[in-house]
């Protein structure tokens, strides 16, 4: 093969499916150790870390909220059981499932975490990629206030352990929009096109759709934004049962984390519900400012095959986390010239040294260090810093 058929021939084989890509050295450590991060801090708050498999029978993926991501996984045909399989497409489910059937008689309250990998069929509007890595956690029990707010003050914990800052989390009401146009009978095409009016914040096209919701409506949309300003707007509200029941939710939710977190900005959107389909109480996604997208996204909901029980949980997004942290950059690490006693680099490893062992003798020891990104070379018994000339 001639050197041109064989760069082709390479080229060709470093071309990967859209959506996909290889994570290199320094970026791939920089998502380890943030990783790490996060799930030490869930792990400080008593959230077990579980595994759960990357394919599964399409029959538990799909089940319960995992049917929101029927269109987005990858199927395949198990040779062994003749049985449909798909690639997870989101962990969150393979939670659920975990929690109603292998913890079905673990305690509750049940705390658990993860990290792992998704691929989806089609990548998002914002985000080109389609293999994703998840981190999260979910808190498996008690339908009240205090388990909301913990996991939003979890996730934001956990993100300022990574170094993001300037952060910021939307709280939302998913069920108190379908609430109210239930009650107004208003479904069908008709209640689609108002559906995607209140989506797009369209306040004139909601006043031709929303018939007697649309005043309701109107002023819910309105009092989206900061959340002392949106509880102001809402005050006059008057709902029926259910969406009252998630207008107050909100209201409360919102209130004790804006208490316990002076620093973090705190909005509310009463009737965002896109994307928080299955979600059965409050939803809230997390964001850090100048950052595109979200960092992370979560809600209660209520856990297949368990008679109903609820959980609350969220899931970030690494992807967007690491863009909201400073860039990696390769650290000090310590070159061992060649023929250096291997116990000698066990020493400095021990002292927390990344060490570079030389495996051919070098006429120019300070050259093959920098070469090869190291910071200090080992001169003798000491160790010296290198200069950046």
């Amino acid at each position: 093969m001639s050197p041109i058929d064989n760069d082709t021939d390479l080229a060709r084989r470093g071309l990967l499916p859209a959506g996909l890509r290889d994570v290199l050295p320094l970026d791939a450590a920089h998502e380890a150790t943030v990783i790490e991060a996060l799930i030490t801090t869930f792990s400080a708050e008593g959230y077990d870390r579980v595994k759960p498999p990357l394919v599964e029978f399409e029959s538990s993926l799909f089940a319960g909220p995992g049917a929101a991501m029927r269109e987005s996984t990858f199927r395949l045909m198990d040779p062994m059981s003749q049985r449909m399989m798909g690639v997870r497409a989101d962990v969150t489910v393979q939670i659920a499932r975990i929690a109603a059937t292998r913890l079905k008689d673990a305690p509750r309250p049940l705390r658990l975490c993860y990290a792992g990998e998704v691929l989806r069929v089609m990548a998002g509007q914002l985000n080109p990629e389609r293999q994703l890595e998840q981190v999260g956690a979910e808190l498996v029990g008690p339908n009240s206030i205090e388990a909301d707010v913990e996991a939003i003050l979890l996730a934001v914990e956990a993100l300022r352990s990574a170094g993001a800052e300037h952060l910021s989390v939307d709280i939302t009401a998913p069920r108190l929009v379908p609430e109210l146009l239930a009650v107004h009978e208003l479904d069908g095409s008709a209640g689609a096109a108002l559906r995607a009016a209140i989506d797009r914040k369209e306040l004139a096209e909601v006043r031709a759709l929303g018939g007697d919701a649309a005043a309701t409506l109107n002023l819910l949309m309105d009092a989206a934004g900061a959340r002392e300003r949106g509880i102001e707007k809402l005050s006059g509200v008057i709902l029926p049962g259910d969406a009252r029941t998630a207008l107050d939710r909100l209201i409360e939710v919102s209130g004790r984390i804006a208490e316990a977190e002076p620093g973090l900005n705190v909005t509310i959107d009463p009737v965002e519900n896109r994307g928080f389909e299955y979600y059965t109480g409050i939803g809230f996604s997390l964001f850090s400012r100048g950052v595109r997208g979200e960092l992370g996204r979560g809600g209660r909901y209520v856990v297949d095959g368990t008679g109903g029980e609820g959980s609350v949980g969220f899931t970030l997004y690494m992807e967007t986390v690491l863009r909201a942290l400073p860039d990696p950059c390769l650290g000090e690490r310590l070159y061992l010239p060649y023929g250096t006693p291997r116990h000698i680099g066990s020493s400095h490893r021990e002292q927390g040294w990344v060490t570079v062992a030389g495996l051919i003798g070098e006429t120019d020891i300070d050259g093959e260090a920098r070469r090869l990104g190291c910071s200090h070379v080992l001169d003798g018994p000491d160790l010296r810093a290198l200069d950046n000339n």
